[in-house]
């Protein structure tokens, strides 16, 4: 059956000698994972800068419920980035948003509220000209939301932080004071190694409530580069 969604690309692995299965991240369908022959061939039809991560796509696929992969009738980019590849400290920041969400979408149904929020932050970040060094730190903060599992208060985080060994840094509880409910482009300066241990907070906060989520490995290479 031919559907019609939109889709983020998360990641996509290579399989044998030209194709692909790429994880992608559907409007309709919640997380799906799709082969494409050929596509590492240079006659390929569809190129594979188009299942590089976060890449905004329209999609017409061959879905079928039940099954594990799925095949793409056609597909286009969205949204074709205009500084994310180009400038190192957004495409760290992309590294990492990324890592993130594949960790963090495990759901094989429909969000669009999820979704909308994940395009609408790719999109912010894509557009920012400066000042978007707490981006990451926002959407981490903000996506607990939609995960179910937002504080309150700093003081709630606090305390439930506490219980389990990780303790909230004057310089981090104040950031996090600065930013709660902010958005992306209301964001305040804030040092950086305030906001390396703002993210290390959240980072735990995220290890609390999901019990997969493990180590960021990406976390080290974007603190060099964020200043």
């Amino acid at each position: 059956m031919l559907s019609k969604t939109q889709g983020i690309v998360i990641n996509y692995v290579k399989y044998k000698e030209s194709s692909i299965i790429a994880k992608i991240y559907t409007k309709e369908f919640g997380i799906q994972s799709y082969i494409e022959n050929g596509v590492r061939s240079a006659r390929a039809k569809n190129k594979i800068a188009l299942f590089q991560p976060l890449t905004l796509l329209d999609l017409v696929i061959y879905h079928k419920k039940g099954k594990d992969i799925h095949r793409i009738a056609e597909i286009k980019c969205n949204h074709p980035f205009e500084t994310i590849p180009y400038e190192i400290a957004k495409s760290s920041v992309a590294i990492f948003i990324t890592e993130i969400l594949t960790k963090t979408l495990r759901e094989e149904t429909p969000n669009e509220q999820l979704f909308d929020f994940v395009e609408e932050s790719i999109l912010w970040l894509d557009g920012a000209n400066k000042h978007f060094e707490c981006f990451h730190i926002q959407f981490l903060l903000a996506m607990t939301a939609y995960l179910g599992f937002l504080p309150e208060t700093v003081e709630e985080m606090e305390e439930e932080l506490s219980l389990y060994g990780y303790p909230l840094t004057k310089g981090a509880k104040a950031g996090l004071q600065l930013l709660w409910g902010l958005e992306y482009g209301d964001a305040p300066r804030i040092d950086r190694h305030s906001r390396n241990e703002m993210v290390e907070i959240l980072l735990h906060w995220y290890k609390i409530h999901l019990e997969t989520f493990g180590e960021i490995k990406s976390l080290a290479v974007l603190k060099e580069i964020l200043h």
